[in-house]
């Protein structure tokens, strides 16, 4: 059992900032690849971005490409969403989530997933 809480999100004008992050119980969070997705009103869960067990292996959204940053601390159990140059299409819930081994970019593979956070980019 992988428990997920994310934190980070807010308000921010358009080409801000915004860091998330997601902080996992147990002991084995370095054997989950994490995921983070969004989901806007009206529409889908999408990917976002996905990193592997180590920090080898990523996965970003073309959209968000150059503009977002996975990462994860393996001895804080965390995973980190570094969002910049923020958009007014970034708005959404954002969730993180965690799929046993091996990234994938299928969002019905994830096993275990946070309680999301909102974030709001204005103009």
């Amino acid at each position: 059992q992988v428990q997920l809480v994310e934190s980070g999100g807010g308000w921010v004008q358009a080409g801000g900032s915004l860091r998330l992050s997601c902080a996992a119980s147990g002991r084995t969070f370095s054997t989950y690849a994490m995921g983070w997705f969004r989901q806007a009103p009206g529409k889908e869960r999408e990917l976002v971005a996905a990193i592997g067990r180590s920090t080898l292996s990523t996965y970003y959204k073309d959209s968000v490409k150059g503009r977002f940053t996975i990462s994860r601390d393996n001895v804080k159990n965390t995973v980190y969403l570094q969002m910049n140059s923020l958009k007014l299409e970034d708005t959404a819930v954002y969730y993180c989530a965690a799929k046993w081994w091996v990234l994938s970019t299928t969002l019905s593979e994830y096993e275990y997933w946070g309680q999301g956070t909102q974030v709001t980019v204005s103009s």
